[in-house]
């Protein structure tokens, strides 16, 4: 029997215990009717990501779309992404334990290096690379309007314009792929290497989001990095936000301050610090997901002796903060809540 085989009968035999499957790996996820909703590969809370449990009207039990990132595949590739940094034969050792067909202990997620990506992702950083080097600055594009349509007057080299970026609406559309105009950020570990390119896809009519489903999506590697923005060298204050505009909005009110951007939630808990960062401040969402992200990145700093502090909006998130109260409202509010965390700043 050939390794092809192989894996497609193991893809089958998974897909057949799906249900088993995203209970056991995904423990934090829900049943939602033919649904498993979890946060993201890394088996977050949250909904982003669907698993189908049994197959309907020609769908594959088993298949699953991540519509953050636009990511999708079958359960090998699911099971591989949530084991972390490991090889394709690790991945179907597992796949057969999981089944009864052969000894094997799970791969701790502790064992994940973010640093060192196996194959399958290095495909994905290359094409991510690939993407952001075909894209050009910003400065009067679609992009531009975008951002400006938020507010938002902090861009940077972290930041990208395509006027034609491949899209793919999802695993099971009938549409042919088309080609949308899209703002690029740029994915960096702390060596500065891009692993990854995040895409808003934009609708050239409005200089507004697309009107497709996630506009919003992730090409190569995430987990434990972020989109950066640096004001200069050698600061030891570090923002770390959520989404791109929420980060964004805040360094519009901020702009002496270093910026990461991790876009979800999810990926805010699991922030890996640079070196030399002293304090952390975490501008969250208002909302449970952005406490829940606030909470674990805050004891993961603790333990490494980091300190940090809680920014977070009146509104659900500091974009809407940003439109609403204006750029100079939300900095005296920032700053006054960081005074009161121990920040000395002289404003003015």
């Amino acid at each position: 029997m050939s390794v092809r085989r192989s894996i497609a009968d193991l893809s089958a035999d998974l897909a057949d215990r799906a249900e088993s499957f995203c209970r056991q790996y995904f423990p934090e996820g829900r049943k939602q009717g033919n649904y498993w909703q979890v946060g993201d590969t890394s088996g977050a809370k949250g909904q982003s990501l669907a698993i189908r449990l049994q197959g309907q009207d020609g769908r594959k039990a088993g298949s699953w779309t991540d519509f953050a990132t636009g990511e999708y595949g079958d359960l090998i590739d699911l099971l591989q992404e949530r084991l972390g940094s490991v090889t394709l034969k690790e991945t179907l050792r597992e796949a057969r334990s999981f089944l009864g067909e052969a000894p094997c202990p799970a791969v701790p997620r502790d064992t994940r290096n973010a640093e060192r990506p196996d194959a399958a992702s290095s495909k994905r950083i290359a094409r991510a690379r690939k993407l952001f080097a075909a894209g050009k600055p910003v400065l009067g594009t679609l992009a531009a309007t975008y951002l400006q349509g938020r507010g938002i007057t902090r861009p940077g080299p972290a930041l990208r314009y395509h006027p034609r970026v491949f899209l793919r609406q999802g695993e099971d559309a009938a549409d042919r792929p088309q080609r949308t105009p899209a703002l690029l950020a740029k994915i960096t570990d702390n060596r500065g290497q891009i692993i990854g390119c995040a895409r808003t896809y934009l609708d050239p009519s409005t200089g507004g989001l697309a009107a497709i489903e996630s506009p919003k999506r992730l090409l190569g590697q995430l987990h434990g990095h972020a989109i950066r923005f640096w004001y200069g060298t050698g600061r030891s204050d570090l923002i770390v936000g959520e989404g791109l505009e929420n980060t964004l909005s805040v360094g519009t009110a901020l702009p002496e301050f270093d910026l990461a951007s991790c876009l979800t939630a999810s990926h805010l808990g699991l922030f890996i610090p640079p070196p030399g960062i002293k304090r952390i401040w975490i501008a969250r969402d208002n909302d449970e997901a952005g406490r829940n992200a606030s909470k674990r990145l805050r004891n993961q700093l603790e333990s490494l002796g980091i300190a940090c502090g809680d920014l977070v909006p009146n509104m659900s998130d500091f974009n809407d903060d940003l439109r609403a109260l204006g750029k100079d409202a939300l900095r005296r509010a920032l700053i006054e809540a960081m005074k009161a965390q121990g920040l000395e700043i002289e404003d003015g």
